[in-house]
């Protein structure tokens, strides 16, 4: 990472947490690692992704519905579905500095390390020989890579590695209220499976014909064993996710339409096509027959942002074989019964906030030959944005407050309005562009006489004087989801 984008990084983190975006969790007792509190205006805006999400999926498709599972599933659940003996990652420790990490993300940083010093040819080397490591699962090649490339700590700065073994991530708790006959549960590390036990609940109650989605939105945890790159890799951490049942042989027709209406998807917030690149598998899971990220370039490098799945009929043949339970579906077009295949979707609403968040956040310089000026803006789609508009004052005098405040008052019955009275009018503007508000309404001594405001608009810093009982259209139209949905159809 070169020293001004690590910069960048580094101020996404703290513009993250001045403004109430983003906390380390438990800060007051030194913070717990690897896990992350979203502020009041962090809140709002994953809220809003979550709703953008929801709305493009089940709104929009009516052959889509979402449901909302359970956090704990029967233990069973997790050894149907290959976590409890494959949920693994390859760790390795220094034994210099105690600290454990993931083995290949050790050779992924390094992979991006000889990228950015223009060693294409050793970038590609490394990345062929991490691939053929992990396809054979090969533990003791991915030390040798290491050693061989002279990965340090870095903490200690020494080589002094341990061997590369397996560490599975699933939380286990127990259940019950006696300690002896108490149950051995897991908390989910990922929502797909509660889709999955509920194939046949949801396919009979809403008498879905094939192809057919079912969405869900929930919380997820894995005892991911290195905290790094911020809200990128938690463990507790929220999925967006899409199971798409398909007809057998039809899968790849549908996999690639959802890789192409996922990507669709991120670039209607207004991103720029070249942040974002697809990464086919070189190592398929064992449930997948076909299998791409979408990335994005993070001031960190191309990371996943959304994975798109081909899983073949596996999970459900699997919960058919332990549960004892049919999986099947009719279909009457073929006269056939068969266990569907699933085409998913899955999306980290934790990365997607990091993704919308720098993608976002520019710094502008509006210097003059008369004076030295700036900004700090976040320049957030309208419909995603925490806060819609601030209602402004000129003065805290004159009646012009109370002529805000009961703008305001009407406002906020359907949107997200901040009130703000203190500073000058220019400093009250940067506070809003820093948060991301896309309008400004300034009430000023001439609005008592005329009913009318002044609009200003965050990107372009134009401002235009407006009729007060046209406020709520002219807002609603321009942070509309309709703005957003459109894109999409």
């Amino acid at each position: 990472m070169s020293k001004q984008t690590d910069d960048f990084f580094k101020n996404i983190v703290s513009h993250a947490k001045e403004y109430g975006f983003v906390f380390q969790s438990s800060e007051i007792y030194d913070g717990l690692s690897a896990v992350y509190d979203y502020g009041q205006l962090g809140s709002e805006l994953k809220n809003n992704l979550k709703t953008y999400w929801w709305k493009s999926m089940v709104q929009l498709n009516e052959n889509i519905v979402g449901i909302d599972a359970a956090i704990f599933m029967h233990p069973t659940t997790w050894k149907a579905s290959g976590h409890v003996d494959g949920f693994n990652d390859p760790m390795i420790d220094n034994k210099d500095s105690k600290k454990r990490y993931r083995a290949d993300q050790l050779i992924e940083d390094k992979i991006d390390r000889y990228e950015k010093d223009g060693k294409s040819d050793k970038a590609a080397q490394l990345q062929q020989d991490l691939d053929n490591a992990l396809n054979a699962d090969d533990l003791a090649r991915l030390k040798t890579i290491i050693e061989d490339h002279n990965i340090v700590c870095p903490i200690s700065g020494t080589k002094n590695w341990t061997d590369v073994r397996q560490f599975n991530l699933m939380f286990d708790t127990q259940m019950g209220a006696m300690a002896d006959g108490a149950e051995k549960v897991y908390l989910r590390p990922e929502t797909a499976q509660g889709i999955f036990v509920n194939f046949l609940n949801v396919q009979k109650t809403g008498r879905m014909k094939i192809p057919f989605g079912i969405a869900q939105i929930g919380k997820a945890f894995r005892n991911e064993v290195i905290a790094r790159q911020f809200i990128m890799r938690m463990r507790e951490f929220e999925q967006m996710e899409l199971q798409f049942f398909v007809r057998p042989g039809t899968e790849m027709e549908w996999y690639n339409k959802w890789k192409e209406t996922r990507l669709k998807w991120h670039l209607a917030l207004g991103s720029n096509p070249e942040k974002y690149r697809y990464h086919d598998h070189a190592k398929l899971a064992h449930y997948a027959n076909a299998a791409v990220d979408i990335e994005y370039d993070f001031p960190f490098g191309f990371k996943e942002v959304e994975g798109i799945h081909s899983r073949t009929d596996f999970d459900l043949k699997q919960h058919q074989e332990y549960s004892k339970k049919k999986m099947q579906y009719f279909d009457p077009e073929i006269n056939q019964n068969y266990i569907p295949y699933v085409v998913e979707t899955s999306i980290g609403l934790d990365r997607l906030f990091l993704t919308v968040f720098a993608n976002s956040l520019v710094h502008e310089d509006l210097s003059t030959e008369e004076k030295q000026d700036s900004r700090v803006v976040l320049k957030f789609h309208p419909a995603i944005a925490p806060v819609k508009a601030a209602v402004l004052p000129l003065t805290k005098k004159d009646g012009l407050p109370e002529k805000a405040r009961e703008i305001m008052a009407k406002l906020k019955l359907d949107y997200n309005i901040q009130y703000d009275e203190k500073d000058a009018i220019g400093k009250r503007y940067r506070r809003q562009d820093a948060i991301g508000t896309p309008y400004c309404i300034t009430v000023d001594h001439q609005s008592l006489e005329d009913n009318m405001v002044t609009i200003r608009h965050r990107d372009s810093m134009e401002q235009e004087r407006v009729a007060i009982d046209q406020l709520s259209s002219i807002i609603g139209e321009r942070v509309s989801w309709t703005n957003l949905l459109t894109q999409l159809i």
